[in-house]
């Protein structure tokens, strides 16, 4: 297959697949797929709820089609799989989209073809899971009939300046050949340049690895803050300080949530667990970070109590679900454990987020967004994520929000120190 044989196909229209496509479908035949025919009539009217795409830039990709039907695919010959990649409630890999992809995938596959994987996953999980079931699915063989790569997505919901075209892509394919044309393929579109990887495992435990070391040094930064806060130092006047020499990273404490970082440290100790290798420092790392709901809620209740205002049946606001600021992404958000934890002391909780739709949130996790906060109505208010609608704000409105001797607690250093009653 040459560079101009190829006839994309974009299986599925998330964060990740329909930045992918319209980028694509700028320069060449695009079929976008997806098994929500919701989200297809969305996109089908110019509408994109994730916001990482707008309506001009879907009416500029003027070769772009959108359907949910298998039948539009089998005039393609080159599938891209962009399908979400999960943990289950025990924390363990959970393939079912990734798999189901592939059957739908397998269905259309001939003779010739490519499939690429964007999906993050450990290392083998291409050739190892997804390939056995394009082999089952379609009768053909690996390597002989139909071909495969792996070119990890980066996207970062909400960012406007790192966008798919400006982020330097990793690259691989099953066969030299293969790893050549779709190294090619993706440089039609990536301005910033591509790195081909020796392998596909080496391409899908270079994705992996970004996450964890991410995770592992939030992690850090957040025992520090546990330490800081016993001694009665600011960690943010800290790493302040400690910010000023060349070489500091500038990582600050907080949950840590989302579709990556949250998510593919577990991905990795998965596969090291299965050839027997416990991780103890990255599973100490994810212990860490997935309990900072928990201590976070705790000091609020510390700080209630030292007010006299009685926790049980307490008026709590929320400020923020999604799981970073500036997008409405819901996946994985650490903020649900605030919720939860809250409403184990019988706290009566209100969540304000003007980013996010309420259907998917009540969907997602069972909680209903208010449409406004009440003015002088919560006993604490715990402002979770820093959008630029609550910076905006400022700490007197904010306060307004609350009782005369309401507790505030900055989670993500939007307001001065002196400003609200905990930090952390």
């Amino acid at each position: 297959m040459q560079l101009q044989d190829i006839r994309l196909a974009i299986i599925g229209l998330g964060y990740v697949g329909l930045p992918l496509a319209v980028e694509f479908g700028r320069k060449r035949p695009v079929t976008g797929f997806d098994i929500n025919q919701r989200r297809i009539d969305e996109l089908k009217n110019g509408n994109d709820f994730t916001l990482e795409t707008t309506s001009e830039e879907l009416a500029a990709a003027k070769q772009l089609e959108f359907t949910t039907h298998l039948d539009d695919l089998y005039a393609c010959n080159c599938y891209i799989v962009t399908v979400p990649t999960p943990i289950d409630e025990y924390k363990r890999p959970d393939l079912t989209p990734l798999l189901k992809a592939s059957e739908t995938v397998g269905k259309v596959l001939k003779q010739g073809d490519i499939v690429i994987y964007e999906s993050t996953v450990y290392p083998g999980c291409t050739e190892e899971d997804c390939v056995p079931v394009l082999e089952r699915v379609s009768g053909l063989k690996f390597n002989r009939d139909f071909y495969c790569g792996y070119s990890p997505e980066r996207i970062n919901p909400g960012d406007k300046e790192h966008r798919v075209t400006t982020i330097r892509k990793v690259t691989s394919g099953s066969t030299p050949e293969v790893a050549d044309l779709i190294d090619q393929l993706y440089r039609e579109i990536i301005t910033a340049g591509t790195h081909k990887a020796e392998s596909i495992k080496v391409a899908e435990a270079a994705k992996v690895i970004e996450n964890t070391q991410r995770d592992l040094n939030i992690a850090l930064i957040n025992e520090l803050a546990l330490i800081f806060n016993k001694i009665g130092i600011d960690t943010e006047a800290v790493l302040k300080a400690a910010g000023t020499k060349w070489n500091f990273l500038p990582f600050r404490p907080g949950l840590v949530g989302g579709h990556c970082i949250g998510v593919d440290p577990y991905y990795l100790t998965h596969k090291a667990q299965a050839i027997g290798h416990h991780p103890e420092i990255i599973l100490a790392g994810r212990r860490l970070n997935d309990s900072m709901g928990a201590y976070v809620v705790a000091q609020l209740v510390k700080a209630m109590t030292k007010k006299r205002i009685q926790v049980e049946g307490a008026r709590v606001l929320v400020m923020g679900l999604t799981f970073k600021e500036n997008c409405p992404d819901l996946r994985n958000t650490r903020v649900v454990d605030i919720v939860k934890e809250l409403k184990d002391y019988n706290c009566v909780v209100d969540v304000y987020d003007p980013w996010v739709d309420a259907t998917e949130a009540q969907h997602e996790y069972g909680i209903v967004p208010i449409a406004s906060p009440d003015v002088g109505h919560y006993d604490a208010i715990i402002l979770a994520v820093a959008h630029r609608e609550f910076k905006d704000m400022g700490a007197a409105a904010i306060r307004a929000l609350g009782k005369s001797n309401a507790v505030l607690y900055d989670l993500k250093y939007v307001l001065d120190p002196q400003e609200s009653d905990l930090r952390l």
